[in-house]
């Protein structure tokens, strides 16, 4: 088998639809596929409508969190998405982004480039609005060359130039809701340094006793020693590890599939979950 458990759509900063993330999971020969939108839904129910014959879809999201100042992401899986308390929290987030995003438009025109809000909500379209929009918005005007070159001090990395900050769950908090909702919780590249800064390994120690279930391991952002280091930490801390292309269509370079997760652990997930239950293929209806 063949799963990704990471993978973006327009419902947020994706280049595909949800119905074509899930054709396009099974065109590149995955078995699994996860929807994991950051702090949204909205992608569900198109692509649970489209999922092709063969190929299972499992529902999720990707929260945006920050522990002692510094940015991090829970993915989560097979919650319930109507749990009241969970989606209120996802709810906050999505609101903070849009003026978010203006505040970055503004720091960047003060520095002299010439974005404007209306391109940046062009690209983003009806998805939640956030930094790789912004990004986008930076290559189209020649200002970097790549969406992951803005990612920098100088642009829109934590604490740069253009950098605003937005309501963000604690993930502690993020843990008890999701678990609350009956889902599982992974700490997506916990140690991707050239995003920014990482939370120390103390603290994914204290997210583990706090009922954290994974990290995950493989990762583009991750190196060979970076992995070897995580695998390490998660034998140590009785941690899932997961592999997973983060993909963003064509708004990032990784393909569906570049990295997986192994079928053991992913039935682990399945077994660990009580909200929701993967949804298999049975043919999908085009959009």
């Amino acid at each position: 088998m063949r799963i990704d458990l990471h993978a973006h759509s327009t419902a947020s900063d994706g280049t595909d639809t949800p119905a074509e993330l899930v054709r396009n999971a099974a065109a590149a020969g995955l078995d699994v596929v996860a929807l994991t939108d950051h702090d949204t839904v909205g992608g569900y129910a198109e692509a649970i409508a489209a999922v092709p014959a063969g190929l299972t879809l499992v529902t999720g999201a990707e929260l945006s969190c920050r522990l002692d100042g510094v940015g991090m992401h829970m993915l989560a899986y097979l919650f319930d998405p109507e749990e009241p308390e969970l989606a209120r929290e996802r709810e906050l987030v999505r609101d903070d982004r849009t003026p978010r995003a203006q505040t970055m438009v503004g720091k960047l025109r003060d520095l002299g480039v010439d974005v404007t809000w209306e391109q940046v909500a062009r690209i983003a379209g009806a998805g939640s609005v956030g930094r790789p929009h912004i990004a986008t918005a930076l290559v189209e005007l020649g200002v970097v060359p790549t969406v992951s070159d803005a990612f920098t001090p100088e642009w829109l990395a934590d604490g740069g130039r253009a950098y605003a900050e937005k309501h963000e769950l604690d993930p502690f908090d993020a843990i008890r809701l999701v678990k609350a909702a009956g889902g599982v919780t992974v700490f997506a590249h916990p140690l991707a340094v050239k995003r920014g800064e990482c939370v120390p390994e103390a603290a994914i120690a204290e997210l583990a006793a706090a009922g954290l279930d994974g990290i995950e391991v493989d990762h583009m952002d991750h190196d060979a020693d970076t992995r070897a280091r995580l695998r390490g930490l998660a034998a140590d801390l009785g941690l899932l590890t997961t592999g997973s292309s983060d993909y963003h269509g064509s708004r990032k370079t990784c393909r569906l599939g570049e990295y997986t997760t192994d079928p053991e652990i992913y039935g682990e997930i399945t077994r660990r979950a009580t909200g929701a239950f993967p949804v298999p293929g049975a043919g999908g209806r085009e959009r």
